[in-house]
């Protein structure tokens, strides 16, 4: 039975403490002054493996080492990110993982994954990769450490908003990507029970997704769970899952509602998020920085606002960033008008 709650984003907090970073809150008063209203940036691009998955990945593992379950070998499927995560994690705790990856997926992130001393399986199905995985993970001896449909993930991928909430209790509103929904999930498990915001008013918690790859989006609109053949060819990798989980589908339907954000809209923010913050980010961690723009262009000019935008990662490869900067964005400062 799932025991999804603050108290576990909580306590997985207290876990993981001292073992990941506890990563910066940037800003950029340039940024701000271009859309009149305050941003601050959870910065898990800087995180260990470059991404929040890290929180995730050993907060589980951490867990199953408490219950007296620690298996000897982690198997995980992942794009990249979570394949990076839990094999340094597993490393951390002295024991070995093997990871199934898209053939498709970033030579960056492979190569990184390996160096953490992962065995890894290449697939060209990203359902066969997560069959196998799944089925290695039922082994003796072994143990599956999902990206997202794990309450442990879960919790642990709601540190990062809870960290940003203690160090910034002026936030109103937080907006984190959308894939699995394991983010969001922990993101809105952690906001909404950190109570009221600024003046009593409940806080908000919003998702952006790729519109190329809108599962969650079309699984909140038709009220049930909606799953792709194969990953769609966003330039957000980390956004390509086939659908949410049923467990991360009952927790993102709590949230404030999904932004769905175009290719052209993606890549205009990871410039100008690179640009202004003087960070790697990949395109990925942008799109919650879509989605606040999508919803800042909705309120009124005054009060000011002040949103917390959670940027996921920063490891992309070059045939990515080729992608991204193949039009100059940064020529036209950013506007609220602007898509």
């Amino acid at each position: 039975m799932s025991l999804l709650s603050s108290a576990g984003v909580d306590a997985a907090s207290a876990r993981i403490s001292g073992k990941v970073l506890r990563t910066p809150v940037a800003a950029s008063r340039t940024l701000d002054g271009f859309l009149g209203h305050n941003l601050l940036f959870k910065c898990e691009n800087l995180q260990r493996v470059g991404a929040f998955k890290a929180r995730g990945a050993l907060n589980t593992l951490l867990w199953m080492k408490e219950q007296g379950r620690l298996p000897q070998r982690a198997i995980a499927y992942s794009s990249g990110n979570h394949a990076q995560a839990v094999a340094w994690a597993a490393a951390e705790l002295g024991i070995q993982s093997e990871i199934y990856m898209p053939e498709a997926s970033s030579a960056v992130k492979r190569a990184a994954t390996e160096a953490y001393g992962a065995r890894l399986h290449l697939r060209a199905s990203r359902a066969a990769m997560e069959r196998e995985a799944e089925a290695a993970g039922a082994a003796p001896g072994c143990a599956l450490v999902p990206p997202y449909d794990h309450d442990e993930i879960i919790h642990g991928q709601g540190t990062a908003a809870a960290e940003a909430l203690e160090d910034h209790p002026e936030v109103e509103a937080v907006f984190a990507p959308v894939g699995g929904g394991g983010l969001l999930s922990g993101t809105t498990l952690a906001v909404k029970g950190a109570g009221p915001g600024p003046g009593g008013a409940p806080r908000l918690v919003f998702g952006g997704e790729p519109l190329l790859a809108n599962d969650a989006a079309r699984t909140l609109r038709e009220g049930k769970l909606f799953r792709w053949d194969e990953p769609q060819p966003t330039m957000a990798d980390g956004a390509r899952t086939l659908s949410l989980s049923e467990r991360t589908r009952k927790i993102v339907k709590q949230a404030d509602g999904i932004f769905e954000i175009e290719e052209e809209e993606l890549a205009r923010w990871t410039q100008w998020l690179t640009h202004l913050l003087k960070q790697q980010i990949e395109p990925t961690g942008a799109l919650g920085m879509a989605a606040a723009a999508r919803w800042l262009a909705q309120q009124p000019a005054r009060p000011r606002r002040t949103v917390l935008v959670i940027l996921s990662g920063g490891n992309a490869d070059a045939a990515t960033m080729r992608r991204v900067w193949q039009t100059d964005h940064l020529a036209q400062p950013p506007d609220l008008k602007l898509k």
